[in-house]
């Protein structure tokens, strides 16, 4: 899995950073979006029409997270 843009957001809210990806299988995905949650980092897709486009199993979602976190800054 690799990171192909990263956007940083001014931190005046929960999100850090919109970014794309690159899964290990190929299939690309774009426009994510880097939260920070009491819980933790948190990734979500796009919406579309109001709801999600995508969602992520629980370790992809954290795989994502990590990723992104070291591609930004001020996320640590």
């Amino acid at each position: 899995m690799r990171i192909l843009a990263i956007r940083p957001t001014p931190q005046s809210g929960n999100v850090r950073a919109r970014f794309d990806a690159e899964l290990e299988n190929g299939v690309r995905l774009f426009d994510l979006k880097l939260t920070r949650a009491a819980s933790g980092w948190r990734v979500y897709g796009p919406q579309h029409f109001g709801g999600a486009a995508v969602t992520f199993p629980p370790d992809v979602a954290d795989e994502l997270a990590k990723e992104a976190v070291a591609h930004v800054p001020s996320a640590t």
